[in-house]
């Protein structure tokens, strides 16, 4: 299994900037950031405008957070680049402005959990860890437990189901990024295409004829359309977009649920991501 996956990436791998031998290990965390919850085609035009502003954590520790929040622009999620301005900070403060190498000490920065850690570990230094995302919990589940779907995740499980499967040192971090790429483009979690995949052969899955998924399924994201969620986008947008402070009754233009919009500012100030300027108006973060 290991080795056709392997032969399989190094051919039909995408060529993203990530997998370039000379992207820096501060590149790959902000693309480990920018990747959580949001698909490759957007993150990589905004992925080369934050690094061309900011090419390294101290370019960023040294400007506002509300800047790193505006140019997060409409990647999703923004408390996100509030903890990648707190990560810049912290590799400043605590890390001479260099990227840690091990997992130990990755799992020290702000919004870093166990799969981010491991991933910068792997693919920016080579290490040899059980790197373990969405699309790798498919392709274990499927291959090698004949289950259909990877079901709510554990961490503890997932990390040592992956790391059962992992070959050497020197080969592992290739293997991660096969296995992440075969469940990204053919084992997908809708029409997969076995008769595309390298290891269709010994698929558990496959093999048992393709049996419906039993067992704990993983929770489905409630509806964007109308939710507090696209209210705080609303919010969001308009403070990004104005590079001023905005009043309540600018803010209610844009979102006419009076209710819902004030608890999207309140949800907003909570996190951090907006500030109050005086009863009424807010900014980003200074």
């Amino acid at each position: 299994m290991q080795q056709e996956i392997i032969d399989w990436f190094e051919v039909e791998g995408r060529d993203l900037p990530w997998r370039q031998p000379d992207f820096t290990p501060w590149g790959s965390l902000v693309s480990e950031f920018m990747l959580q919850q949001t698909p490759v085609a957007r993150v990589i035009p905004k992925l080369e405008e934050f690094l061309t502003r900011w090419p390294t954590p101290a370019a960023l520790a040294a400007s506002p957070s509300g800047d790193a929040v505006r140019a997060w622009a409409n990647l999703g999620y923004p408390r996100r680049a509030l903890w990648l301005h707190a990560c810049a900070v912290t590799i400043v403060e605590k890390y001479n402005g260099e990227v840690p190498h091990n997992v130990e000490e990755l799992l020290t920065l702000p919004g870093i959990g166990p799969y981010t850690a491991r991933a910068i570990a792997v693919f920016a230094y080579g290490a040899h860890e059980p790197v373990v995302d969405t699309n790798i919990r498919r392709v274990i589940a499927r291959h090698n437990q004949g289950n259909a779907d990877q079901g709510p995740p554990s961490t503890t499980r997932d990390l040592e189901a992956m790391t059962a499967l992992l070959p050497s040192p020197e080969l592992s971090p290739v293997f991660n990024a096969g296995m992440m790429e075969l469940g990204a483009l053919i084992c997908t979690a809708r029409n997969p295409l076995c008769q595309a995949c390298p290891i269709a052969r010994t698929c558990a899955w496959k093999n048992a004829g393709y049996p419906e998924h039993v067992g704990p399924k993983k929770t489905i994201q409630k509806k964007y359309e109308g939710s507090d969620r696209q209210a705080r986008g609303a919010v969001m947008k308009v403070l990004r977009e104005s590079h001023r402070v905005v009043t309540t009754d600018e803010l209610s233009a844009h979102w006419h649920d009076a209710a819902q919009l004030g608890r999207a500012i309140s949800g907003l100030l909570k996190d951090g991501l907006i500030e109050l300027v005086s009863d009424d108006s807010y900014q980003l973060p200074a």
